[in-house]
């Protein structure tokens, strides 16, 4: 410890290459990657709003999905009866993302 109106001696070069290697770690694509995903097929049970829908999943877990974003770009319809691909992270296995309607 310090005591009041003591200098302190910080040498900058060590600093510098501290703050640089700390920098090259948190370089590179952020987010979930494709091996982080669990891709599981599922029956559309039920529409709520805002492009939400409740799938029954093959497994009969029912999960929460909202639709992708190229489906809202491509106005992809999705109605109940549908089957759906829906994506899953191994952290919250009640939400996913809807990727794809199969015929």
């Amino acid at each position: 410890m310090t005591k009041a109106g003591e200098f302190v001696k910080i040498d900058k070069d060590n600093l510098i290459t501290k703050s640089l290697s700390n920098r090259t770690q948190d370089l590179g694509k952020s987010g979930t990657t494709k091996k982080e995903v669990i891709e599981l097929e599922g029956k559309v049970v039920e529409n709520l709003p805002n492009a939400i829908f409740r799938v029954l999943l093959d497994s009969g877990q029912t999960v929460i999905g909202h639709l992708a974003g190229k489906m809202r770009v491509n106005m992809i319809k999705v109605m109940p009866g549908d089957r759906v691909v829906i994506e899953m992270t191994p952290y919250d296995l009640t939400k996913g993302r809807i990727t794809r309607r199969m015929r």
